[in-house]
């Protein structure tokens, strides 16, 4: 069992689960769904603060977000955490690992959780029999690709508040895509974890939090944001509304 997560497994069902065309087996037919979910057969629990992985353990999984959210990070060489990513329901954990055979980061649960566990060998031998689950996997590395890239710009580019504001709309299409509201939920990370993400002081944040409501595009209260005009904050950061 990876990290000190809970230990109980349960059979995971992909032709029922309600985010299966968020993972893995979109595209592929229900009896494709069926073997795939045959041959996977275990989702567990990771409790909030607990370790599904740690940097330089052994590669073995992929891990579909099933409910609950994550956060990926490094220690630097001072010692601090970095936060490298946020990962929410239907995402899938552990593609950094796949070259080196090695995780690269510590993921850890930010509120409790519950994954499905994706043997990377068995994926593999199944992709042979079903192409279609490679090409989807492949899909997926790029996006993730495409994702970190956009973070680097934002990190180079963008003033406080339009970093923040650029979060919160990538939250709001993220959440938007799982069928949950784009413009009322729940913030999962801190403030702190969301500087280190975004490479802003803690008080940078708060601060950053509070101009965006000054101005009215956002409300926040502690953790839940509501966000009132989208249009607007994609003009902040110089994207013209979808």
């Amino acid at each position: 069992m990876p990290g000190n997560s809970t230990v109980l497994q349960q059979k995971s069902d992909c032709m029922t689960c309600s985010f299966r065309e968020l993972c893995l087996p979109v595209g592929l037919t229900d009896e494709e769904i069926e073997y795939l979910g045959n041959l996977i057969n275990y989702k567990f629990k990771v409790r909030r603060g607990e370790y599904l992985s740690h940097a330089g353990s052994d590669f073995k999984s992929l891990y579909a977000v099933k409910n609950g959210s994550f956060k990926t990070c490094v220690l630097k060489v001072d010692g601090r955490q970095q936060v490298t990513g946020f990962y929410m329901t239907g995402e899938l954990l552990g593609l950094d690992a796949i070259s080196p055979e090695k995780h690269t980061c510590d993921t850890v649960a930010l509120v409790d959780s519950e994954v499905c566990e994706v043997p990377f060998k068995k994926l593999e031998e199944i992709g042979q029999n079903i192409p279609s689950l490679m090409s989807q996997l492949h899909k997926i590395m790029s996006r993730e690709i495409v994702q970190d890239r956009g973070v680097m710009m934002l990190l180079g580019s963008m003033r406080a508040e339009e970093r923040l504001a650029a979060f919160l709309l990538n939250l709001s299409t993220r959440l938007a895509r799982r069928g949950y509201s784009p413009t009322d939920f729940i913030l999962r990370a801190t403030r702190e974890d969301i500087g280190s993400y975004l490479g802003l002081k803690l008080e940078t944040v708060s601060r950053s939090f509070s101009k965006l409501q000054e101005e009215g595009l956002i409300t926040v209260n502690i953790k839940h944001i509501t966000l009132h005009d989208v249009d607007k904050l994609n003009l902040r950061i110089g994207n013209s509304a979808d």
